[in-house]
């Protein structure tokens, strides 16, 4: 799985959310907070559900992206949501690992109780102050963790700043301090969203920035973003080189189901996990979506 591009579609349009299906992101996210007004949760929890049961439509990871632990929605939304084939929990506003570990529990029970089959993985996001001084611990919350996401303008909200774009003293510390908690704690982190649509120009700046500060990849709001932002998040040398390696340790358990499902590789273990992800790595290498 790539972390490239996080795409948020507004979960109360069910045009969107059909459209989501032709989309090539690495992430799709159906939204229930932000562009979800209060007055239209349900109907968005209602179409999410739909297209959740309509999974095999859909080609790429789906995500949901719930509204905030302080709102007290947070378990209609995850009643929605977690159903089969949903890969993951985006987590707005996420203050300390401590509301990770509590919808960490909440997703785990509705598993059980649904019988899924699968682990749901959870995307923090970090909005607040307090979310980004405790960045570390909240990546390392629990195992689903696989990625932090930076939410730059309700950090802004939060710190009582506006937003400038052409001065970005206000939240350079934020930004670069989510991703190297990130990789402290051995999980990626997705850049925040560039506002202006029609600016390509100024998205690729942007999103050329987050890379050089460790960003695996950045959230978009249009589909016009997507490959733009792809491009500038083109593997590193050292991502094809470890890619390479992983893929010629488990060729044969993985493509031949010979062997075993487990390598040690430069002193860390490797499974299937880390061989899709490495496949993605040099397909995305080599010019594929």
């Amino acid at each position: 799985m790539m972390f490239r591009s996080l795409i948020f579609v507004p979960g109360n349009s069910t045009r969107f959310v059909e459209k989501a299906k032709m989309l090539q992101a690495d992430i799709i996210c159906f939204d229930l907070e932000d562009s979800v007004p209060a007055n239209e949760k349900d109907a968005a929890r209602k179409i999410i559900a739909d297209a959740i049961s309509r999974r095999q439509e859909y080609g790429r990871p789906v995500y949901i992206r719930t509204n905030s632990p302080e709102s007290g929605l947070v378990a209609l939304d995850l009643k929605a949501a977690v159903r089969k084939g949903v890969d993951g929990i985006v987590i707005p506003k996420v203050n300390d690992a401590q509301e990770v570990s509590k919808i960490k529990k909440q997703v785990a029970a509705l598993e059980k109780e649904r019988k899924t089959g699968g682990k749901v993985a959870l995307m923090p996001s970090i909005e607040t102050a307090r979310g980004v001084v405790n960045a570390y611990q909240i990546a390392g919350a629990d195992e689903r963790v696989n990625a932090l996401v930076f939410g730059v303008f309700d950090f802004l909200h939060d710190m009582r700043l506006d937003y400038d774009e052409s001065d970005p003293a206000g939240y350079a510390y934020a930004r670069a301090k989510v991703p190297v908690d990130a990789r402290a704690a051995g999980v990626h982190a997705i850049d925040a969203i560039w506002q202006k649509v029609d600016d390509a120009d100024g998205l690729v700046k942007d999103a050329t920035v987050a890379k050089r500060l460790g960003y695996s990849g950045k959230s978009i709001i249009h589909p016009s973003q997507i490959e733009p932002v792809h491009k500038v998040f083109l593997p590193s040398k050292n991502e094809i080189e470890w890619a390479k390696k992983v893929v010629q340790a488990l060729g044969d358990a993985m493509e031949k189901g010979s062997g075993r499902g487990a390598v040690r590789l430069e002193g860390r273990m490797i499974d299937a996990v880390h061989y899709k992800q490495a496949k993605a790595i040099l397909d995305a290498a080599a010019g594929g979506s």
